[in-house]
């Protein structure tokens, strides 16, 4: 794979994630109030819930700082994966960690805090944006700990 094939790929991944994390999190927004619970399938459920903190409502009312942590971050993705594009798993692991990012970032930019909607059990709530991200710094990690092919 060229090196400009892998950015776009990671390009559009990231679109596609910001797109639907917003999407999502603008549907539940139309549908739900806060702190509403909504059964779905077994242990999954839906709420709203507005975090103005990191994960699971640590560094709560970070505001400005959260913004520019994020910004730093999005730079060590965009470094991490220029310096190797072409390894296998690196545009999917750029672009769901880049496109989890941006659609967090969205909503601080917007309402100072991020939309969650998912519960899983006690599990806090969270979005699809953070799964992205999850996912993304798995498959980095995973990128680089294997034997490039």
């Amino acid at each position: 794979m060229s090196k400009g094939r892998a950015w776009r790929l990671a390009g559009a991944l990231c679109g596609v994630v910001v797109i639907l994390d917003q999407a999502a999190k603008a549907l539940v927004e139309a549908k739900l109030v806060p702190g509403q619970e909504v059964d779905v399938l077994g242990p999954v459920g839906l709420t709203l819930s507005h975090n103005s903190g990191v994960a699971f409502g640590l560094a709560s009312g970070g505001g400005t700082r959260l913004i520019l942590v994020t910004a730093v971050a999005l730079g060590v993705v965009a470094y991490l994966f220029s310096r190797d594009p072409t390894r296998p798993g690196m545009w999917v692991a750029a672009g769901m960690l880049a496109g989890g990012a941006i659609g967090n970032l969205a909503d601080r930019i917007r309402v100072d805090a991020v939309t969650d909607y998912i519960v899983i059990g006690s599990w806090p709530a969270f979005n699809l944006a953070d799964v992205a991200v999850t996912a993304g710094v798995l498959l980095l990690a995973y990128a680089y700990v294997r034997e490039p092919q």
